[in-house]
């Protein structure tokens, strides 16, 4: 799947943001090595602007595309996982302390990556509402916590913001046999011709 991914013909613009995430991740690393805090978190400031443009920019070109989205998805799980440990290097008091709840948050997250690779073979990529505000509270959060230091009223938010997502995301699973992209929520999900065609020929 990655070998896919990383295919580098005909990327378009947006796809080329989505790389650069993944691209900046062993750079954003080698700064946690060294402890540079301040440049880690300037860093990942710009390699979280990025997800806010690829997907302005896709959407102003319409050059949507599966392969994009999956490129994104990738992208964000990556730079997510980089400033967690950054997080958890530079406040690791905090983390420790919270360890429980954040356990609670993630173990949901482990069993949503699970059924999408064991169903789809890949990890999600629906891009709902929910998903989108979780990664905006979730970016925060870890900026805010870098350049400053955590903020316990947007850490509670992010995590129940993050388990209602999570659950979203197991629900739409459940809904789609097929692997699909760019579903915004389970609403739009009831009424997506994709999966009621689908339902269709079962019939």
């Amino acid at each position: 799947m990655i070998k896919r991914l990383l295919t580098f013909k005909n990327y378009n613009i947006a796809d080329w943001f989505s790389f650069y995430r993944i691209a900046a991740a062993p750079f954003l690393l080698a700064l946690i090595w060294y402890d540079l805090r301040i440049i880690f978190s300037w860093l990942l400031l710009v390699s979280y602007s990025t997800d806010a443009i690829d997907g302005y920019l896709a959407r102003k070109l319409n050059i949507v595309s599966p392969r994009g989205s999956q490129l994104d998805s990738f992208g964000d799980q990556i730079t997510l996982s980089v400033g967690l440990f950054g997080l958890f290097y530079f406040e690791n008091e905090f983390i420790i302390t919270n360890l429980t709840l954040i356990l609670i948050a993630f173990i949901p997250y482990f069993i949503q990556m699970f059924i999408a690779y064991f169903k789809y073979g890949k990890a999600t990529a629906f891009h709902t509402y929910l998903a989108k505000l979780s990664a905006i509270l979730q970016s925060i959060f870890i900026l805010y916590s870098l350049f400053f230091s955590p903020e316990y009223i947007l850490f509670y938010i992010m995590i129940v913001v993050g388990i209602l997502e999570t659950i979203e995301e197991i629900t739409l699973i459940f809904m789609y046999d097929e692997w699909v992209s760019d579903v915004k929520g389970i609403y739009m999900a009831l009424k997506d011709k994709r999966r009621l065609k689908k339902s269709d020929s079962t019939l």
